[in-house]
């Protein structure tokens, strides 16, 4: 079983992976203490010092660090190297509050490379392919990343960034793409563009590497199906790199954490408490290899579990799922949670694609969601009782799902706004509502 990018540390033993991550953190933690006032401040409230940290086993003695954290210390406060060493800003894509930027030395991108190249071989991607890389450049992580590690592969790298489908379905089939990197939601629209064109026989994708947004494998299962690809999933945050803290190999039941860069746990949202591998709760991640913008125990606020079942790729590191839902992306409508991810399911497996937007609104002290969903163009051409026949199932099918009434408009094709970036699903009006 090959397709390792670097088969020693891919496949190292869990001793190994432990005597690396122990020797980096307590380096790391020590590097941390004195070049970052915050977290010298915070150990020191604790009663905590560097040499208390001896090993994996001391990572819970440390303080968290917290998206607000990085707000409040926009732009240096985190900085752990001169600037004379930085060499680039990545920046989040926020849509609250300040932006996060996080600061790369050289030595920090060709780490970030070498992991991004690890999860396109994983992928099946060699030197002979052509990876087309339609992730947004510039500040957004996922084009750089996924740009710098197909390079490391020594792939033929195409810079497109997102839009203009025109042009990458032109270059798709001119060029013979065989690697399409982009967030799912896009690929699902170059999918249907690819489809309304009658071009799939010109187009040589035999995988995807999809990330940066919640998709459900119901998305995941149609993607392939209309690309004729295989799909993997590939998960990352600006805060701790970009793209390739985690990726799928071929057995897709998780994503590998590159855990000699990377000290993953699980913890109770609410309490704080690390949790055993196998119970779901919220992502923290401690950077133990990066100089510039170095963060212990960053909350994600992604749900998920940790694996450590063997794999059969080979590959030893632990697996995480997909993130189950966020922990401050999570609805609460009539006080129950609402995950997006589970009005997706619901919507594939009736058959409708993945274009869909939520609104929740608040009337007389009562909340109301409501699901714009988009029809297929057979769906559409229906007489008005068949349209209002096929709203009230999903209503039945949506309630089943998620335990309460919503209320579902079908609307036509193409109306809903397709995204270059992330999708937007979500539109709560309920704080507009409160004074």
């Amino acid at each position: 079983m090959g397709n390792y990018f670097q088969p020693e540390i891919e496949t190292a033993s869990q001793e190994q992976i432990k005597e690396w991550q122990s020797e980096r953190l307590v380096k790391q933690v020590k590097h941390v203490y004195d070049n970052v006032a915050m977290y010298r401040e915070r150990m020191d409230e604790m009663g905590v010092k560097p040499e208390d940290i001896k090993g994996v086993e001391d990572l819970h003695k440390l303080p968290f660090t917290t998206k607000d954290d990085l707000r409040e210390q926009y732009p240096y406060g985190l900085l752990a190297k001169p600037l004379s060493e930085c060499v680039r800003i990545q920046s989040t894509s926020g849509t609250t509050g300040r932006r996060v930027v996080a600061f790369y030395t050289q030595h920090d991108i060709d780490l970030w490379d070498e992991c991004c190249a690890r999860a396109i071989v994983a992928a099946g991607g060699t030197n002979e392919d052509v990876v087309h890389v339609c992730y947004g450049y510039g500040l957004f992580t996922g084009g750089p990343g996924l740009n710098g590690g197909s390079h490391k592969v020594g792939s033929l790298t195409l810079p497109m960034s997102s839009g203009n489908t025109e042009r990458q379905i032109q270059f798709m089939t001119d060029l013979g793409s065989t690697i399409l990197c982009c967030t799912p939601s896009y690929a699902a629209y170059l999918a249907e563009s690819i489809h309304e064109r009658g071009v799939k026989d010109k187009i040589k994708l035999k995988a995807g590497i999809f990330g940066a947004e919640a998709w459900t494998e119901e998305m995941r299962h149609d993607i392939e199906e209309k690309l004729g690809i295989k799909a993997y999933d590939i998960y990352g945050l600006t805060e701790i790199s970009g793209p390739g803290v985690s990726f799928e190999c071929s057995e897709q039941t998780g994503m590998h954490v590159n855990e000699d860069h990377f000290i993953a746990e699980v913890i109770n949202p609410k309490t704080g408490e690390v949790l055993p591998d196998g119970e779901k709760g919220e992502l923290v991640f401690t950077s133990i290899t990066k100089e510039a913008f170095p963060l212990l125990r960053y909350r994600t606020r992604d749900i998920c579990i940790l694996s450590r079942k063997k794999c059969s790729c080979g590959r030893t590191h632990v697996k995480m799922t997909k993130p189950l839902g966020r922990s401050d992306d999570m609805l609460i409508v009539k006080g129950v949670n609402v995950f997006p991810s589970q009005i997706e399911t619901v919507l594939l497996n009736k058959g409708y694609a993945a274009n869909y937007q939520i609104i929740v609104t608040r009337v007389n002290n009562s909340d109301n969601l409501e699901v714009q969903v988009e029809m297929t163009p057979e769906m559409f051409s229906d007489s008005v009782a068949e349209i209002e026949k096929n709203e009230k199932e999903l209503v039945g099918a949506l309630k089943a799902m998620l335990g309460i009434y919503a209320d579902v408009k079908l609307v036509a094709p193409k109306s809903i706004t397709r995204s270059e970036g992330k999708a937007v699903r979500v539109i709560d009006k309920r704080n507009l509502y409160q004074s």
